[in-house]
């Protein structure tokens, strides 16, 4: 990977024998101990998750995404990945307190503050680490798909337009159509060759329908020149 790259694992823990295996946590570790940097952790939600029920739990309606990286300084474009401000800030932001017009820090030291006036004006504001999205009804002939917006938004955050996505467990090719989608190229690599078709197949039909990775990069510039104006 490129020092400017990222390297994101989408992985949830599995409950053995009434409760939570650490081997997330354990991972962690032995990459940070490899030399990676644990840059951030994003949930995703589950918005259509169906109930479900055990002795001493409930359905998870959550998975994780780590990222990881070499170094501190990253591809990062935040803007692409922007959101309504919400209904929120009508009240919130109408009367502001002189706490709200500084970095008002936590009162038990904990290193965490906010200046609630830099959201005055504004209707687009950064997400939280929290992605909702529903689960792909199809599976696609796989047991762990995706929705294809989920490596979209990564995609769009972390990269640019001619960029290559790698994903070394290619399963269904959900990540390469969406590096696809927005212009970017793929490498995708599985161990098993009926994934390999599957998402040769899938990437061909829709390959057939998606512009030139030039044709994006034109139409994603003008898009950005246009949300600028």
């Amino acid at each position: 990977m490129k020092p400017s790259g990222t390297f994101i694992l989408n992985i949830k823990e599995r409950v053995v024998d009434g409760e939570r295996h650490t081997y997330v946590i354990d991972l962690i570790k032995e990459l940070k101990n490899q030399g990676w940097i644990w840059t951030e952790e994003y949930i995703w939600h589950k918005k259509n998750s169906y109930p479900g029920k055990w002795p001493n739990r409930f359905r998870d309606a959550w998975e994780r995404l780590l990222q990881f990286n070499k170094t501190k300084k990253f591809k990062f474009n935040q803007d692409n990945v922007m959101v309504p401000i919400g209904n929120w800030a009508k009240d919130r932001l109408i009367n502001l307190s002189e706490t709200d017009k500084t970095r008002d820090e936590s009162r038990v030291n904990s290193g965490f503050g906010k200046n609630v006036s830099k959201w005055v004006g504004r209707t687009m504001v950064y997400p939280t680490n929290v992605i909702h999205l529903a689960t792909e009804c199809a599976n696609k002939n796989h047991s762990a798909v995706f929705p294809v917006e989920l490596p979209k938004w990564f995609i769009k955050l972390l990269t640019e337009p001619g960029d290559i996505v790698l994903d070394p467990f290619i399963g269904s090719g959900t990540t390469a159509l969406a590096a696809v989608q927005l212009g970017r190229n793929y490498i995708g690599i599985d161990t098993k060759d009926e994934f390999v078709r599957v998402s040769q197949e899938r990437l061909s039909e829709a390959q057939m329908y998606i512009p030139s990775i030039a044709e994006d990069e034109e139409e994603f510039g003008e898009n950005t020149k246009n949300e600028q104006n």
